[in-house]
């Protein structure tokens, strides 16, 4: 049994043996490439080598591309071989796959459909544009292409681009502007003409596409030379030399046989006139020193006016637009009150040229007189700077405006009588320079022309004689008759034929309402309705409020103080571009000291309509912003700053003494106070007051005691801290702003009469009812 057992397990031995070994002869498939036969052609393990020997990935016989006989030839040539006979190649040995497998490059549906908005959806996704349409339909996209290569060479951030592309496309090609106004146009236009290069040399490419090919290829278009352009230069302002005289210039005389000139006698000879102009020439040192002076007079000006409102400079620095205020407008003829800045023009000679003037807004034949006037006077006094003139100008524009104009002077002529062709051909070529009317030999182009006799004026009267002196016209010496000349009147005649053709305006007396440096935009006319203001009683200077004042009524009021009776009329004007004044006010009984706020009817400069009533409320510092109702145009106005100007009054009070010295705060309306009107005293005060007892302006009563040697009265007047604007006491807050002024709403406070509080939370530790029980008695433990 044991003998049976024994064979049974050894024939099992021997059928696992014959399995295994059959196993172990089956090799299994080889699938990784051997990278020693791929290098090198041979591998030292031969057949026994468990990788796969393929002769077609040999780096020598490799197949690429369509040209598969050629290939290895190819190969062979670029990589000689070594002297074992083996090629060697570092190229990575790459299946080919099979043509089955190859399938072409996926096309989006979207794009199949509709190409154009395919691809301008693809710019607007990278580059993210500001698009527009234009009058064609075409599409018109705004970007900047930031260069992509880390050694750009340029100092260029970034190229703006102006892509169009048209409804037709992809059949039109697109075009690009670019927008970089730092780059020269020259190198531009190389910019724009690449990229319609690119455009017609990839027909197939995307809009994408091609904007990194421009990318890639934007620094060669940048290095290309500058395209040639076109650049148009303004004319040279000219304006300041308009009053130089003009160089008249003999032409060149031809050659005149003597035969060829006809004989003439004595008798018939004819005298030629020619008339002369000097000419002014300078040295070199003159010319510096007056470039020195002109210099240092036009920073002066600058510093000075610089600021103002209405300054403006020409970009060659010889006209400048200065705001002008004059001494007496209301002397003034009537086309010359509105004026409200001039043009002064500073010859680049100046002071060896003098300097002129020009008016805004002004016809010219009404400003002529003015404008002539300020010349012949520049003249006189050459040494006045130019600050000197412009004050000049508006403390004696009055004057200036009676200029007399007359034709001017013929220039000094010379007869000189023709007799024999010798000494006409002599006198040409003596001549040179000085015929008027006449062309320049050396720049035959040049045409002088000498000025018109009416342009110049007799030098008038001297202006240095009384502001109401008149102008006449003595006719002692000359005939009146028909053929005289022509009849001269007087300043008073004049007007009083003018006078029934132009409107009624306001009597110039009482106390002129001026609003300088009144900015208006889109605002024609600005119309003052209803009148708010402050007077100050001639007798006690107590303040009292007059409110809904209307143009032509009288309202009276009494002082509150001392009962004197006060009385205020108001004369409304227009407020416009060329005058600030607001009108007059006819005081009995007081002094007008602030404007409240008051009510305004503006009119659109668009449509010229006028706001409805009752209009809009607007306070000085304060900047007022609406709508038309008509056109729906925005329009503002602001009013920095108003001045009252007393003009003339009958019922002015006899002086009682001295005048006491004007106070001087320094303050803007509509900016806050130094420290917000808080003193060391009281932090929470935001308020000045001005006591009754003297008038002045301190912080509270301990101020007042300390600088003052008279007990304090109660202040009646206030200042806010916020706003800087003065009006009645008012406990809490500002009448203007509506600032809150005593700290903090509902707390007990300790000045002024703080009404206090009933939480305990808030309640003051030192109020003796904080720790009070509600039934009475004290929390706190008895000792």
């Amino acid at each position: 049994m044991g003998v049976i057992c024994s064979l049974a397990d050894a024939l099992a031995e021997l059928t696992i043996g014959r399995d295994s070994a059959s196993r172990a002869g089956e090799k299994p498939p080889k699938t990784r490439t051997c990278r020693f036969f791929s290098q090198k052609g041979y591998c030292r393990a031969g057949n026994d080598c468990s990788f796969l020997h393929d002769e077609k990935l040999f780096p020598g016989s490799q197949i690429t591309g369509a040209d598969g006989e050629n290939g290895g030839e190819s190969s062979n040539s670029s990589h000689p071989p070594k002297d074992d006979g083996l090629v060697q190649d570092r190229r990575q040995a790459v299946t080919k796959p099979p043509a089955s497998r190859i399938v072409p490059k996926p096309v989006p549906q979207t794009q199949t459909q509709n190409p154009r908005e395919f691809q301008l959806g693809q710019i607007r996704r990278r580059f993210s544009p500001k698009e527009s349409r234009q009058g064609d339909g075409a599409a018109l996209l705004k970007f900047s292409l930031a260069p992509s290569d880390p050694d750009f060479p340029f100092e260029m951030t970034a190229l703006e681009c102006s892509l169009t592309v048209p409804t037709a496309y992809p059949h039109e090609r697109p075009s690009l502007k670019v927008g970089n106004r730092d780059i020269p146009r020259g190198f531009a236009l190389n910019v724009e003409s690449g990229f319609d290069g690119l455009a017609a040399d990839k027909r197939d490419s995307t809009l994408l596409e091609l904007m990194k090919a421009l990318d890639r290829n934007l620094e060669t278009f940048l290095s290309a030379p500058k395209a040639e352009t076109i650049k148009l230069v303004p004319n040279k302002d000219t304006r300041h030399l308009s009053n130089q005289p003009a160089r008249a210039v003999q032409p060149a005389a031809a050659p005149v046989k003597p035969d060829s000139i006809p004989q003439q006698s004595s008798s018939t000879s004819k005298a030629a006139a020619i008339a002369s102009r000097p000419v002014e020439n300078f040295t070199a040192q003159q010319k510096a020193d007056a470039a020195k002076k002109r210099e240092n007079e036009v920073r002066q000006l600058e510093a000075r006016m610089g600021r103002l409102p209405l300054y403006k400079k020409s970009g060659d620095g010889i006209a400048y637009t200065l705001p002008v205020e004059p001494r007496r407008r209301g002397e003034l003829p009537t086309a010359l009150q509105a004026v409200k800045s001039i043009q002064l023009f500073v010859p680049l000679l100046y002071p060896l040229h003098t300097c002129r003037v020009q008016l805004e807004g002004v016809e010219s034949s009404e400003s002529k007189p003015v404008e002539k006037g300020f010349e012949g006077k520049a003249k006189e006094i050459r040494e006045t700077t130019l600050m000197g003139h412009v004050n000049y100008l508006a403390q004696n524009m009055h004057i200036l405006a009676k200029t007399v104009l007359t034709p001017e002077e013929p220039p000094v002529s010379t007869s000189v009588e023709v007799s024999t062709p010798k000494a006409e051909l002599t006198q040409a070529a003596d001549k040179g320079k000085g015929i008027e009317g006449t062309q320049d030999a050396e720049r035959s182009h040049i045409q002088y022309i000498t000025r018109p006799p009416e342009w110049t004026m007799i030098d008038g009267d001297d202006f240095s004689g009384s502001d109401s002196e008149e102008y006449t016209y003595d006719t002692g010496d000359e005939e009146s008759g028909p053929e005289s000349g022509v009849e001269l009147k007087l300043k008073g005649e004049a007007e009083a034929e003018k006078t029934p053709d132009l409107p009624t305006q306001n009597q110039e007396k009482g106390t002129a309402i001026s609003f300088p440096f009144i900015e208006l935009y889109g605002v024609e006319v600005l119309e003052v309705v209803v009148l708010n203001i402050s007077v100050k009683c001639e007798r006690c200077k107590d303040m009292t409020e007059i409110k809904g004042l209307k143009n032509a009524i009288t309202k009276s009021e009494s002082c509150k103080k001392c009962a004197s009776p006060l009385t205020v009329g108001f004369r409304r004007d227009l407020v416009h571009a060329h005058a600030v004044r607001a009108g007059f006010l006819d005081l009995e009984g007081c002094i007008v000291n602030d404007m409240l706020p008051s009510t305004f009817l503006p009119t659109c400069s668009q449509c010229s309509e006028v706001y409805p009533t009752p209009g809009i409320v607007s306070v000085c510092g304060e900047t007022t912003s609406n709508i038309c109702r008509e056109c729906h145009q925005k329009f503002t106005f602001k009013i920095p700053s108003v001045k009252f100007l007393r003009i003339s009054s009958s019922h002015l009070p006899p002086a009682a003494g001295p005048r006491r010295k004007k106070e001087t705060l320094g303050l803007t309306p509509g900016t806050e106070l130094p420290k917000r009107g808080r003193c060391r005293h009281y932090t929470k005060s935001y308020r000045w007051f001005r006591f009754s007892c003297c008038q002045k302006v301190y912080a509270c009563d301990k101020c007042h005691d300390e600088s003052e040697d008279h007990p304090n009265e109660w202040a009646n007047r206030m200042i806010c801290g916020w706003c800087s604007r003065e009006g009645n006491y008012r406990p809490e807050d500002c009448g203007f702003c509506h600032g809150v002024l005593t700290g903090k709403r509902g707390g007990g406070g300790f000045w002024e009469g703080g009404k206090g509080t009933r939480d305990r939370v808030r309640m003051s530790r030192k109020d003796p009812r904080k720790h009070r029980r509600v039934g009475g008695g004290s929390t706190k433990p008895k000792a």
